[in-house]
């Protein structure tokens, strides 16, 4: 099932958005990560279109949505707010619904849940994390913060200049890194060259991570005086399920310890012989995890 192709207009800027299913269905609003763009969740969300009206929108500064160039228009502030605006759309019209995110669109997944909860039914998150344990593990000098150094890379001047070398060869190495990518072949592999190489993209891309205030240690030195984060407006109150690809090298399972602390309805399901890239590599248990939480097993018909 090919996704429908939509233009909205979010806060005064064109924003690209593609659905799958039909519109009288329960909402899930599907956020992509770095370096993907909505046709990320074209592998799932055929899957899940018999229960919901997916709609995955190209977030700012990616694929066909608009892409400011400056960097503070990046903070996490601006991101949740186009989504508000998305929710609040004709395409969708209201809330609260599922929102689903994997890796950046995990962190804007989280962002509604936390501080625009009466927008927000169900969480739903794939390899990612919440901002809390996420610091933590990026802040102790130990493998997270060893797995994490390519963030300073994507932080530097040059960044933007040699991902999109040759063909985007680093971006494609980057991505690949430690990881299983047979997937990210033939079409899907033009069709992601395709995004990343409009005009502009690949420094709104890298702008996710330079407007971020998250800090990495080097290896083996450890942060220390770290910001103390607000930790009772970090709260995520409503049902929550955690979808692990268990091989993943980017985020490592120290990223999530503690995350009971902030979701109090949490349930965790771990995908085996999987990584970072579980929505690709293994659609049909993605759906099987965030269905049987919805409904219960052997109970969904498509």
């Amino acid at each position: 099932m090919k996704g429908t192709s939509h233009f909205v207009q979010l806060n005064g800027e064109e924003f690209h958005v593609q659905t799958w299913g039909q519109a009288h269905l329960p909402k899930l609003l599907m956020l992509h990560g770095f370096p993907e763009y909505s046709g990320g969740y074209a592998d799932l969300a055929p899957k899940l279109a018999g229960m919901y009206h997916c709609i995955a929108p190209d977030q700012r500064g990616y694929g066909q949505s608009w892409a400011p160039a400056e960097v503070g228009a990046y903070t996490t502030s601006k991101l949740v707010g186009d989504m508000v605006a998305l929710i609040e759309s004709d395409v969708i019209g209201h809330g609260p619904i599922a929102v689903m995110g994997h890796d950046w669109g995990a962190a804007v997944a989280y962002g509604l849940a936390m501080f625009r909860p009466d927008l927000v039914q169900r969480l739903i998150i794939a390899n990612g994390v919440h901002p809390v344990p996420f610091q933590t593990a990026m802040a102790a000098g130990g493998a997270q913060s060893e797995a994490s150094q390519y963030i300073n890379f994507l932080r530097s001047d040059q960044a933007e200049e040699v991902l999109g070398a040759d063909d985007c060869a680093k971006l494609l190495s980057l991505f690949s890194a430690n990881m299983d990518m047979g997937w990210l072949q033939g079409d899907t592999r033009a069709a992601y060259l395709t995004e990343w190489q409009r005009p502009g993209r690949l420094r709104g891309m890298i702008n996710w991570y330079k407007a971020s205030p998250l800090k990495v240690a080097n290896p083996g030195q450890p942060l220390e005086n770290l910001p103390q984060l607000p930790r009772e407006k970090l709260m995520v109150h409503c049902p929550h399920l955690l979808i692990w690809g268990e091989n993943d090298t980017a985020l490592l399972p120290e990223t999530t310890l503690g995350l009971e602390e902030f979701a109090p309805q949490l349930t965790r399901t771990n995908i085996a012989n999987a990584d970072h890239w579980v929505l690709h590599q293994n659609p049909e248990a993605v759906a099987d995890a965030i269905l049987d939480w919805v409904i219960g097993p052997e109970t969904y018909i498509p």
